[in-house]
């Protein structure tokens, strides 16, 4: 499975993006997207994912009620939508997926099966 995330960019704070990543190849073998961020000098962290067929969502404490993840599955894309930026969301945002869906457990690193490259956020205030 490649995942290909675009959407980044920057912006003040208060403002929106929305960060878009398509996945190829063995798809029907997902059943989670996500995305993750990491700051300079930071860990990658967990934002919000999807279970693919029941529509699940996960999502951070930092984020929920800001961002909303959602997905397209005849497009085989998931989309992070973000609202009410601020500059602490700066990072470089990743996207991955996953072979299975176990809830909460999708807050880990090590549970993604792949990953796409980085799209950068930058938030100014």
């Amino acid at each position: 499975v490649q995942l290909q995330a675009s959407g980044g960019g920057m912006v003040q704070a208060g403002g929106s993006l929305r960060l878009s990543c398509a996945a190829s190849g063995r798809f029907f073998t997902v059943n989670a997207m996500g995305w993750f961020r990491q700051a300079p000098g930071e860990e990658r962290e967990f934002v919000a994912a999807v279970a693919w067929s029941r529509g699940d969502t996960l999502y951070a404490d930092s984020v929920q009620g800001r961002f909303t993840i959602s997905r397209d599955n005849g497009r085989n894309s998931v989309y992070l939508q973000m609202d009410n930026l601020e500059p602490e969301d700066t990072a470089v945002y990743y996207c991955a997926a996953g072979l299975k869906w176990a809830g909460t457990y999708a807050r880990g690193v090590d549970y993604w099966d792949y990953w796409g490259q980085g799209t950068l956020v930058t938030v100014s205030s």
